[in-house]
């Protein structure tokens, strides 16, 4: 009996996302395929890229600092699974920095909703130190930095959206192919976007990089945003589909919470070794980095205010019988600041998919 309930149960959700799909729009213009499965074998290339920029006082001489953490363009694969545009994602990395992304999507008629999770390592930022203090022969070293304990970096981005002539024109049939566009149409759009993002490089083998941070070691950010914009789908020919989108956000919540670590920076500099032109830069190393430590002193939160960012987003599709090609990209960027270190976060993905119905 209780498993007669169970697939009475099934067979109900499935009968209401059925008719969720198509309900309210113009069958002339989107039309719901007959079978209700998606199964998706997905290649992804991104690149996450956080800028920060700081400035301040070492030995007595002015610096400034602009790190980015610039992943170098990862390659993964995996699968996303869907029923009528609901459906859950996971791809794993085969090339470039470590890492991974999980993905769940829902989409209807007038809406749609993608969470993306995406973990990864970066060893070789771009440190972009500035200083009287750096030769000229040595600068180089300084803007390609080889680290010995890898930065971290965590971000979770969610965005909903409002398609305001959700009849015509269907965001699915561009994102996972839930449904069919089967004649061209736009919508003015609403969104919500919601960014979560933990840069974490505090150790002890960092410390140098959180002395010329200014004691910055680790950061959240926490950000709310609102847009308007617009989106189009061109169908050219039977079964080719081309979607284009782009919305301005304005970021109405954007706290960063700060987490503070004294070094010992300083009194390293004050042994003659630091200074020793003879010692070969292994042993400088193994002196400097043996001996470096950090501290934690506490954590901030500030408000950095309103803040003007953007997504925009390109889809092809072509659909032949059961089965359909795609390919996708989205970008978003994010910026933020607290106190003399400021930046942005420029998040980048291209997809390419083949999926088939069932």
């Amino acid at each position: 009996m209780a498993q007669g309930k169970l697939v009475s149960l099934v067979n109900k959700v499935g009968t209401l996302l059925d008719s969720m799909a198509v309900k309210g729009v113009d069958r002339s213009y989107i039309g719901a395929p007959e079978k209700p499965w998606q199964v998706i074998l997905r290649g992804n290339v991104s690149q996450t890229i956080v800028s920060m920029k700081s400035q301040g006082d070492m030995a007595g001489e002015e610096y400034s600092a602009n790190p980015h953490l610039k992943t170098t363009p990862s390659q993964y694969v995996g699968l996303w699974a869907g029923y009528r545009g609901y459906g859950l994602g996971y791809t794993f990395n085969v090339g470039g920095d470590k890492g991974s992304y999980f993905t769940i999507g829902a989409t209807g008629g007038s809406y749609g909703i993608n969470v993306r999770i995406h973990s990864f390592e970066n060893s070789t930022p771009n440190f972009n130190l500035n200083s009287s203090l750096i030769s000229e022969e040595d600068l180089d070293t300084w803007q390609e930095v080889k680290l010995i304990d890898p930065i971290h970096v965590k971000t979770i981005i969610a965005d909903g959206y409002y398609m305001f002539n959700g009849k015509k024109f269907s965001y699915a049939a561009a994102y996972d192919q839930s449904v069919i566009q089967k004649r061209s149409a736009g919508s003015l759009m609403a969104g919500l976007m919601y960014n979560y993002t933990d840069i974490d490089y505090a150790s002890d083998l960092n410390g140098d990089i959180i002395y010329a941070m200014e004691g910055l070691g680790r950061m959240k950010l926490w950000q709310g945003s609102v847009g308007v914009g617009y989106a189009y789908n061109w169908v050219p020919a039977r079964g080719l589909l081309i979607n284009i989108l782009a919305m301005p956000m304005l970021t109405f919540v954007n706290k960063l919470k700060a987490y503070a670590y004294e070094t010992n920076v300083e009194t390293l500099m004050e042994a003659p070794i630091f200074w020793d032109p003879d010692i070969s830069n292994e042993d400088w190393d193994k002196w400097f980095y043996g001996n470096l430590h950090i501290t934690p002193i506490g954590d901030k939160t500030f408000n950095s205010g309103l803040s003007i960012g953007f997504d925009a987003r390109m889809s092809l599709t072509y659909s032949f019988g059961r089965c359909f090609l795609n390919a996708y990209g989205q970008f978003n960027n994010i910026r933020y600041h607290h106190n003399s270190t400021k930046g942005y976060l420029n998040d980048w993905f291209i997809n390419t998919s083949f999926g088939v119905r069932l």
